[in-house]
């Protein structure tokens, strides 16, 4: 079997953090990590590979520059210029990292890059689109990891208190990995019931979702403000969106995909539903959104659209 092969471009704090979780989850035969750092990133390489060394199998860890990229299955691109300031979201970092962007696509195209782009940078759905356009890919070739991480910490929120299994509670999230994502609460459940009707029927009250939805989306930053950085769910992110494109599952995740009339929208990526193959995005699920949700969707795109005007 051809080994699968999945380069980590950035060796930050997500980008190690994901390169961990690929080895203790045994995803592919080789790791490449990337970073300009070149004494951190060796310091990484050795120390994955002390850590592999305790997993079933073998996993060859190794470092490179982008370009040496022609045989990578799946580019992870987790680059940032920087930390954030007090006061700003993952919007204010798309004119550093989409700088950055603009130099390493070209070069991995020059160099016969013909995987998967996944990005996990910020803002990830204005980077996925300038990805996409950039590399001249086919569009489900090129995903971001969206708002997937949303739809866990959702998920994880209500199994708190539902005191059920977050795999068996059906909810999610949609739109921009940001301040105007939203819950799509018509089509979510647990046990086939809705969320409040299950809610109703096990502790006789039924639950402020508004807060539930406004908790999920403010995690990550609160995270961020304890911490300095968010790494492990979002590791958790990438490895769980490479492992069900390589083993072709057709799960739906909530993904950024680039939209070519789904949803009444071109020009823009954006976090929806879609089920992924060995090829990448193979289909984009199409919801039928309430009033509310369509008003939060158009408004979320909106916004994503506004600000890919700025990579110009």
């Amino acid at each position: 079997m051809k080994p699968r092969k999945v380069m980590i471009i950035g060796a930050g704090n997500v980008g190690s953090a994901a390169a961990h979780a690929f080895v203790n989850q045994n995803i592919c035969e080789e790791l490449i990590l990337v970073d300009l750092n070149t004494e951190r990133v060796e310091g990484h390489r050795k120390d994955l590979a002390d850590a592999a060394a305790f997993t079933h199998g073998m996993m060859k860890i190794s470092v490179r520059e982008a370009k040496d990229c022609r045989d990578i299955d799946i580019a992870v691109i987790t680059v940032t210029a920087g930390a954030l300031k007090e006061g700003q979201t993952r919007l204010d970092e798309l004119k550093s990292t989409s700088r950055i962007i603009a130099n390493i696509v070209p070069e991995m195209m020059g160099n016969g890059f013909e995987g998967i782009f996944l990005v996990a940078a910020n803002p990830v759905d204005i980077i996925t689109y300038q990805v996409w356009q950039l590399s001249g890919l086919p569009r489900h070739r090129v995903l971001g990891t969206g708002v997937w991480l949303d739809t866990t910490r959702l998920r994880r929120l209500l199994s708190e208190q539902l005191d059920v299994a977050p795999q068996s509670i059906d909810a999610f999230v949609l739109g921009e990995h940001g301040d105007s994502q939203f819950p799509v609460w018509s089509h979510s459940s647990v046990y086939g019931k809705s969320i409040n009707a299950y809610s109703k029927e096990k502790f006789g009250t039924e639950f402020d979702l508004k807060e539930i939805g406004d908790r999920a989306r403010d995690t990550g930053f609160e995270i961020y403000h304890q911490k300095g950085c968010t790494e492990y769910g979002i590791a958790g992110t990438i490895v769980e969106i490479c492992r069900n494109i390589f083993s072709g599952s057709h799960r739906a995740l909530a993904v950024s995909c680039v939209l070519d009339g789904e949803y009444g929208k071109r020009g823009i990526a954006i976090g929806v539903p879609a089920v992924l193959a060995q090829d990448g995005v193979k289909e984009i699920i199409e919801l039928s959104l309430n009033e509310l949700e369509q008003e939060q969707f158009d408004a979320s795109a909106a916004v994503i659209a506004e600000n890919i005007t700025h990579l110009g």
